[in-house]
């Protein structure tokens, strides 16, 4: 039974989106607040399997998360009508400020992963003052990198109402990277299965095409004078690992610290442990979730700038400590706990 409630907002120029909120939004000015955006071939079920993993409950108990279904994209939608313009991803970066007006959001912590990253970055840029920084799993930020390999593997699918196999096969090495060659991984054909599974049954094909497509036009990340904190996570195992170590060459040192998570490509499965330990150290650098402890982090390592975990810091101290200076905990794996079963919007 799924512990999230479900909203439909209306934007400017990406039409309706539905919105799925973990966490009492009565509570904001005590909670971190985090707006996910998912990747190609995924929904918002994506963030809420991972934000359900019991190594996410300290953190999920303190935190609100406003998960995004981009347009089209929820359990079972219907094929979005001809008349209907997707937008770039620049365009619904954008309009993803509506979700925050509706809902009386002040301000998050952007949290997205692939397409979905790229989309909260463009977020942040247009909308700095409502965003406290990014966390940016496999972020893309130029517009060619992958552009070539995506028009080879899709070109079987147009104008087909379900995914080709060459669509099919590249979406999976878009997901999980170099791990399919990996065969000291036992839970690699389980969780690719279930990724298969809802490509072809809960996902509408066409409205991911539209998706996908947006993903293929879009523009360079013009992320290098970004004012916020930004973590850049990969994979080593993952498709875009070089593209995200190239994105972090390009920006501020003092602001962007790169993640690189071994033996891993879908780092929210693989690797959920390691990643609520690193969301939980970025956190801290804002003055966030400073009463949260996890196994390898020291409880002195905290900031004092904060009287409450989602109050926003008087900053007396620096603008925030460097990743770098934090102790590297162990990565810990854990299953995927599903939860589906959302209530209607009201």
């Amino acid at each position: 039974m799924s512990d999230s409630q479900k909203f439909l907002v209306k934007t400017e120029r990406s039409g309706n989106v539905y919105v799925h909120v973990q966490g009492d939004l009565t509570q904001q000015d005590k909670r971190a607040i985090f707006l996910t955006v998912h990747d190609l071939g995924c929904n918002h079920i994506s963030f809420e399997n991972f934000v359900n993993q019991p190594c996410m409950s300290e953190i999920k108990d303190r935190s609100i998360f406003i998960h995004i279904d981009v347009p089209g994209h929820e359990d079972n939608a219907d094929t979005l009508p001809d008349s209907f313009q997707f937008p770039s991803l620049q365009v619904l970066g954008e309009d993803l400020v509506a979700v925050l007006d509706t809902l009386h959001i002040r301000y998050v912590i952007g949290l997205g992963e692939g397409a979905g990253a790229n989309a909260v970055a463009r977020f942040g840029l247009a909308h700095p003052s409502r965003v406290l920084g990014l966390i940016l799993i496999n972020c893309t930020g130029s517009a060619t990198s992958v552009k070539e390999n995506f028009k080879s593997k899709f070109v079987n699918w147009k104008g087909k109402s379900t995914v080709s196999q060459s669509a099919m096969d590249y979406l999976i090495f878009h997901k999980f990277g170099h791990q399919l060659m990996n065969e000291t991984n036992p839970d690699k054909e389980l969780v690719i299965n279930e990724f298969v599974k809802r490509l072809q049954g809960t996902i509408n094909s066409k409205n991911l095409k539209q998706y996908v497509n947006a993903f293929l036009t879009r523009k360079d990340l013009m992320l290098k004078d970004y004012k916020q904190d930004i973590l850049l996570v990969t994979g080593v195992l993952g498709s875009y690992a070089n593209v995200v170590e190239k994105l972090h060459r390009d920006l501020n040192k003092h602001k962007a610290t790169l993640l690189k998570i071994e033996r891993a490509g879908d780092v929210l499965a693989e690797a959920p442990a390691k990643m609520a330990q690193s969301i939980l150290l970025f956190c801290k650098g804002q003055g966030l979730l400073t009463s949260v402890t996890l196994p390898g982090i020291e409880r002195q390592r905290t900031f004092s700038g904060s009287s409450s975990d989602g109050e926003r810091p008087r900053r007396s101290l620096s603008r925030g400590m460097s990743m770098e200076d934090y102790d590297r905990p162990n990565i810990r794996r854990l299953s995927i706990s599903v939860n589906e079963n959302l209530p209607s919007p009201k």
